[in-house]
């Protein structure tokens, strides 16, 4: 403390202060040094200022990463969708039973069998068909038809049919569709045998095709225009 009063630095304190007892004079000379200390330290500049700063006004570092930063700032890539196998769809549909032929080794009498027997209220007049090598008796029933089948003509496909069965039988189906020339094309392409080249007149004067048992599942299958 002698010291420090000696250099005359605090000599017009000392001399001001001189009825203050020594611990009064203390407390201000250290107050006193403690100001000029720090306004010392001020004026030095603010080299290690931020070491006296409290910890929430320094500056906050920043964790993100430049990998981070660069990743958000671009769009992330979009996922390629997965290939869905579309099958088109035909442009023709498959219509209702329109008739089951069966072929007989006498048409009058079956003809009777339907009409006198079984009482179908409906049941048709043979109608030659040279075309076909038929001749065609028709017995409505309401929702579909018999068609009875003999032969007409000595090409006929229902002679052969008569030989392997002596007694008759059933020799076809057939089927109604929307566009017979639609059907014909796509039911061939899958591999299906048409007996026809084109659609010719069948018994109800509308186009028609027949396609071959042996891809049918045996049966013969007839296709009429609706």
């Amino acid at each position: 403390m002698s010291k420090i009063v000696s250099t005359g630095l605090f000599r017009p304190l000392v001399s001001s202060c001189s009825g203050l007892s020594s611990v009064s004079l203390c407390h201000k000379i250290t107050t006193t040094t403690s100001t000029t200390t720090t306004t010392s330290g001020s004026a030095c500049g603010n080299k290690n200022m931020h070491q006296l700063l409290p910890s929430h006004s320094q500056p906050q570092r920043s964790f993100v990463s430049s990998s981070s930063s660069s990743s958000s700032s671009s769009p992330s890539p979009v996922p390629d969708l997965p290939k869905v196998n579309i099958t088109k769809k035909s442009v023709w549909e498959l219509g209702q039973l329109n008739h089951v032929a069966i072929a007989v080794p006498d048409l009058n009498r079956s003809r009777q069998f339907y009409k006198e027997v079984l009482q179908a209220k409906d049941v048709s007049e043979p109608v030659d068909l040279p075309a076909h090598g038929v001749t065609t008796v028709f017995v409505s029933l309401g929702n579909t038809k018999i068609e009875l089948l003999a032969p007409f003509g000595e090409m006929s496909p229902v002679e052969n049919f008569l030989q392997k069965n002596k007694d008759g039988g059933i020799h076809h189906i057939c089927i109604e569709v929307d566009d017979i020339h639609q059907a014909m094309q796509e039911i061939t392409a899958k591999g299906i045998r048409s007996l026809d080249k084109k659609p010719k007149i069948g018994a109800h004067n509308n186009p028609v095709i027949f396609l071959h048992p042996k891809d049918c599942g045996g049966v013969l299958v007839e296709l009429e225009q609706r």
